[in-house]
């Protein structure tokens, strides 16, 4: 640390996921030196399914200069459209004005971009090294990892995910993730039968499941599920039933409700099915610091998959964390970056909540949100939703 000023000069972040290379550049950029060490023993590779990038997502990507990779490996949609069971519509979202482009984006495609720029950059990444405890002093911290090797910084930054190592560190009874009530499924695949829907991400409030599905020029499409269930089911409980178990189960789910399920369904390969296990929320509670270590990403904020933020709010604290520790001494800004942060993520995980809900509606609920859904819809201005899509980060400017 600089004792001149009480700026911090190093920092290791642990967690080499979407928000680890993210923070790791933004750090290196403000002048911070940075090492990722990630738990496992190489890089994930092939895991996870398709997500959205929202616009202010790339606004904190272009901040650091990693936009234009991310686009490369994304595509731009043209909006949303909502239906009923019957398919019925019940609402359409087109891109704002002056907005850019949502863009989707296979998670593994978006973490191999993020991990090859910081390569380029310089940024190292060490594998096999899960933290276990920390140790603080007048002078830094010592991050204590399993395999009995240590690294030691001005500031420790947990960048590790909704189920953080680090976030129990700095509160040893910090809430855990909260269930929002469903699982995720989903696939790339090759459709003849299914016309192409011209950029538009389609999504369905069936009768006994939330099925989505986008299928681009060149035939091939993604589809994923958010199937109702009654308690948490992990990655691995999925795994263990099977993928042609649950192709199947969600066929039959499917059946009744006016989409192309059957078809994109009976179309996936079960080698390539895609399990994200139980949609969950992060709750508010969590303590996002103590002395010097910090939470951003998942670990401090971790909207549910329906929310389609994210990796873009983890993209947008990783950003604000970095200038605030290049511009201000360590307690304040830390503080500073809570301020910062805390009460916008927290407005859209409130948000997405009902969303959820709505997913994870019954027979009584569904009618109920079929009708109101069309004239919430009509009666809410579209610039309400500005303030989720508008984030602008001048990164050189100084943090008061």
């Amino acid at each position: 640390m600089d004792t001149t000023t009480g700026k911090v000069r190093s920092a290791p972040v642990i967690g080499g996921g979407i928000a680890g290379p993210v923070t790791a550049m933004a750090l290196q950029r403000a002048g911070i030196e940075a090492t990722i060490y990630e738990a496992y023993d190489g890089p994930a590779e092939n895991v996870g399914g398709g997500m959205g990038l929202a616009p202010n997502g790339f606004q904190a990507f272009d901040a650091i200069g990693v936009g234009d990779a991310v686009r490369a490996v994304s595509t731009a949609t043209s909006g949303l459209v909502l239906h009923s069971w019957n398919g019925k519509k019940l609402a359409e979202f087109g891109t704002l004005p002056g907005i850019d482009p949502t863009r989707f984006v296979m998670r593994a495609e978006l973490f191999g971009a993020l991990r090859q720029a910081a390569e380029e950059r310089g940024v190292p990444t060490v594998y096999g090294k899960r933290i276990v405890r920390a140790t603080e002093d007048a002078d830094g911290v010592t991050a204590h990892f399993e395999d009995g090797t240590t690294a030691t910084a001005d500031v420790l930054i947990g960048a590790d995910g909704v189920r953080s190592t680090v976030r129990r560190l700095i509160d040893p009874n910090a809430p855990e993730p909260q269930f929002a009530g469903t699982a995720g499924f989903g696939a790339m695949v090759t459709v003849a039968d299914v016309s192409p829907t011209k950029g538009w991400m389609h999504m369905t409030f069936g009768k006994r499941c939330f099925f989505a599905w986008q299928v681009f020029d060149d035939g091939t499409g993604i589809w994923f599920v958010n199937l109702p269930v009654p308690q948490a089911l992990s990655v691995g409980e999925q795994r263990e039933r099977g993928a042609a178990y649950w192709i199947e189960h969600l066929r039959q789910l499917c059946s009744e409700d006016d989409t192309p399920a059957e078809q994109m369904l009976a179309a996936t390969d079960p080698k390539t099915m895609l399990f994200a296990g139980s949609t969950e929320n992060m709750s508010p509670d969590v303590t996002w610091s103590r002395g010097r270590m910090v939470l951003t990403g998942d670990a401090a904020h971790a909207p549910s998959s329906s929310s389609g933020q994210g990796a873009s709010l983890a993209a947008e604290s990783a950003v604000e964390l970095a200038r605030c520790l290049r511009d201000l001494p360590l307690p304040q800004a830390l503080a500073r970056y809570e301020e910062l942060r805390r009460p916008r993520v927290e407005k859209i995980i409130k948000e997405t909540a009902r969303t959820n809900a709505r997913k994870a509606a019954g027979p009584v609920a569904r009618v109920i949100r079929d009708a109101l859904l069309p004239i919430m819809f009509k009666l809410a201005k579209p610039e309400s939703r500005l303030w989720q899509f508008r984030y602008p980060i001048d990164f050189d400017a100084p943090v008061a």
